[in-house]
């Protein structure tokens, strides 16, 4: 026979007697046995006397006719340990408690959600929660037509639910403590007021203690007291209270009616204050993320007009399939996240690791599709932009057809991983671990690339190439090698371009579309193979593109930058920085 460990300390402590103990010990052991067994004993009796008084009182409040009377009781059961309380009380609110007649007894009782076939429930009484049982002991079931509601008024249903909302409050969880205070503090109750100050006084989160000052004070803002209801709307505009605002505009409107009144005038000067500090506050803050919005997509520009700019610069080929090649590393990451999901499950380590992959994988891809077109097409067309640019662009619609028979039309979802979910927060401003960490990629392959470029001998032949290509080519460079292997790396970085795009944007056969002006321009703007052109131009275009946006719209922030890029570029056609070269053409 198997005995199973025994489960809870005093039992092994028990268990310890039968072993050869001094005498001494063994007493002492005794002793200690029996205190906490004494203590465990008299601490249950206590929470089960505590519990059975709430249930009492909840009891007593169902039980009594006069509103004033089950409204002091009903909010004297916030902070209850008995979790029952608050269902008894939203079935209360709801109409799903009922009366229950046995045995000429009135009593209030609760069904299990759980029916059966016949939509036939158990019965718990609210008194002590005991399942109601008949003669023979048997457990009965009920069904809410056959039992009466228990009556509720609109005024009965407003406390209940004031009631609930301040046992959220009290939750473990502080997010649910500050949604619940932020929901209290907009219904603008003053006869809650002392729940949060008595709550402010306990809470150690500095997140929840703002939102109980804000809830406080905005509560504090139909205070009859002028003094207090000054006072609260100063602190409301030094808070910077976003959530405050538009309470703060109704009192700037005069309101109409009969019997109606307007604020005076230190409640007026007051509001007309705040209001400013809010949306200068709203203004500024809407600036700095629509900024970092911008920087995110500069980023991607960034990685993008990098490979561009390389084989742009290095061969002169106007290749009108990079977007594809974006497109191609968006599904590759959409490829490796369906794949981990089937191997790990859509959640857990196993799938988070899915993104670091999709990273090297969307490289990879990129690289070889560059490298085929590069040995299939384009080294046969060198010299010959025209054609260049006519053949890399029917590449794009045959990619583009072969992406929608495969995948379909419409776009697919590549989520993100759980470290790339969730926002940090400053002063009120949302910045996006995704976007955040598409900025980081883009500043490592700036750097690695430059590494690259300025530390490695394929870089010294890729600048040799650049620079003077017949020259380079009479010294011994392979300049078909290197032209071949710039291409792949161009059309990398693309790849991996489009697996970062895939965190922050939409994921479809005509992504490639939506980018490749914007990537020309970036190359054209910044100078046409300079590495820091090329960082200045995307980090310039980005930025620009979301400012004007939220004003102009899409089409016509667009427009703006393209015209304004067209004029730079008539006062200085070379770009921002000239690129250095050797070769006596043009």
């Amino acid at each position: 026979m198997i005995h199973r460990a025994p489960s809870r300390p005093l039992f092994w402590l028990f268990s310890q007697l039968n072993h050869p103990t001094p005498l001494g010990a063994r007493r002492v052991i005794t002793h200690f046995c029996w205190l906490t067994l004494l203590v465990w004993f008299a601490s249950n009796e206590i929470a089960t006397a505590a519990t059975n008084e709430f249930r009492t009182r909840l009891h007593a409040a169902i039980l009594s006719e006069d509103l004033s009377e089950q409204t002091r009781i009903i909010q004297s059961l916030i902070g209850s340990p008995d979790d029952s309380v608050q269902q008894i009380l939203s079935s209360w609110r709801g109409g799903a408690l009922y009366w229950l007649e046995l045995n000429e007894t009135k009593s209030p009782v609760v069904l299990d959600p759980q029916v059966d076939a016949d939509g036939n429930a158990k019965a718990f009484r609210v008194l002590d929660g005991e399942i109601v049982k008949g003669s023979d002991g048997s457990t009965q079931l009920f069904s809410p037509t056959e039992l009466t509601p228990v009556d509720t008024t609109s005024k009965l249903r407003k406390v209940i639910k004031d009631t609930l909302d301040l046992f959220s409050i009290g939750n473990p969880d502080p997010v649910v403590r500050r949604d619940a205070i932020t929901k209290i503090g907009q219904a603008r109750e003053l006869s809650l007021v002392p729940h949060l100050e008595a709550r402010l006084a306990i809470e150690s989160i500095p997140e929840v203690q703002n939102a109980l000052k804000e809830a406080i004070a905005l509560t504090q803002t139909v205070n009859p007291d002028a003094e207090k209801r000054v006072a609260a709307i100063e602190q409301l505009g030094t808070m910077r209270s976003i959530n405050s605002l538009s309470f703060l505009k109704q009192l700037l409107t005069p309101t109409k009616g009969q019997g109606a009144t307007s604020p005076d005038a230190a409640t007026l000067q007051a509001t007309r204050k705040s209001v400013v500090e809010i949306e200068n506050y709203m203004f500024w803050g809407n600036l700095f993320g629509t900024v970092f919005r911008g920087l995110s997509l500069s980023a991607v520009l960034l990685v993008a007009a990098l490979g561009l700019a390389i084989t742009f610069g290095l061969m002169g080929v106007i290749n009108m399939a990079h977007g594809e090649v974006m497109m191609v590393g968006a599904y590759t990451a959409y490829v490796v996240q369906n794949l981990f999901i089937r191997w790990f499950g859509s959640t857990g380590l196993g799938f988070d690791c899915y993104f670091i992959a999709a990273l090297f994988c969307s490289f990879i891809v990129g690289a070889m599709v560059g490298l085929a077109l590069e040995r299939g097409i384009i080294r046969f067309l060198y010299k010959r932009p025209l054609e260049s640019l006519l053949a890399t662009w029917g590449v794009s619609l045959v990619l583009q057809q072969i992406f929608r028979h495969i995948f379909g039309a419409a776009n697919v979802q590549v989520s993100s991983p759980s470290w790339l979910s969730g926002s940090w927060v400053i002063q009120d401003v949302l910045l996006a671990y995704n976007r955040i960490f598409v900025i980081g990629i883009a500043l490592a392959i700036v750097v690695g690339t430059w590494l690259l470029l300025t530390r490695t001998s394929i870089g010294l032949q890729i600048r040799a190439v650049m620079q003077n290509r017949a020259m380079a080519s009479c010294i011994g460079v392979r300049t078909d090698r290197v032209n071949m292997m710039t291409f792949g790396f161009g059309s990398g970085l693309a790849g991996l371009a489009g697996a970062c795009l895939s965190q922050i944007g939409n994921v479809g056969p005509s992504l490639g579309q939506n980018y490749i002006v914007d990537c020309f321009m970036v190359v054209v703007l910044g100078g046409v193979g300079n590495l820091p052109g090329t960082v200045s131009a995307s980090f310039g275009v980005g930025i620009t593109d979301q400012i004007l946006q939220p004003w102009l719209g899409a089409v016509m922030g667009k427009i703006t930058v393209l015209a304004a890029i067209i004029l730079f570029l008539q006062w200085r056609p070379a770009g921002i920085f000239v690129t250095r070269s050797r070769s006596l053409e043009g």
